[in-house]
């Protein structure tokens, strides 16, 4: 399962590669860009100013939308009052998130959304033994964690927010279609605005 994983990583930081190379070359003619959205995706994760990572945005922002797929329905996230929710809702401010969904094999209960390392993400962690249905938590370094039905755990988090555990909320994560040519699923995350 290791090997598996490591192949899949190394793939997908290939086609990062090839796809921020086709980016800068290719000027706007990419998809995102054609249809008028300000969406940072995995791929765009070097295109930074040094500025913006020594002084993170913040916002004081308290919901997010989640798209569970590029035409999902969105849901509302409910933002915690601490600094790492308020960076994470700054950079969002500034450009929707696209990312890439992950979960490990054994997991029916959690996925999770690696965000690119141009972000600084302040890290509030502290010790974490039990996430219910619609908990988001944030994992140093640069990763969301959603948990969409309850579990027992044993994690170092900062909970970043919460969702209405809803049933079309629950569907919504489980049914993610996968986009078709990729062979990953979609999470669009937006200040809704």
């Amino acid at each position: 399962m290791k090997k598996q994983f490591v192949a899949v990583i190394s793939l997908l930081l290939v086609l990062s590669m090839a796809m921020a190379g086709c980016n800068s070359s290719s000027g706007s003619s990419n998809a995102d860009s054609s249809t008028g959205d300000n969406r940072v995706s995995s791929s765009q994760a070097n295109n930074v100013s040094s500025e913006e990572n020594e002084n993170p945005p913040s916002s004081d922002v308290t919901e997010l939308t989640v798209q569970f797929g590029d035409q999902g329905e969105p849901f509302v996230m409910h933002l915690e009052d601490n600094s790492t929710a308020a960076a994470i809702a700054g950079y969002v401010g500034t450009s929707d998130w696209r990312l890439p969904v992950y979960s490990y094999d054994e997991s029916d209960v959690m996925e999770y959304y690696d965000i690119p390392s141009r972000y600084e993400i302040l890290d509030n962690s502290e010790p974490v033994t039990q996430a219910h249905a619609g908990d988001v938590f944030y994992s140093d370094p640069n990763r969301i964690v959603l948990y969409y039905h309850d579990a027992v755990i044993d994690e170092e988090y900062t909970r970043i927010g919460t969702f209405d555990p809803t049933e079309e909320f629950v569907d919504a994560v489980e049914n993610n279609p996968v986009l078709e040519g990729w062979g990953n699923q979609i999470v669009v995350i937006s200040n809704g605005g």
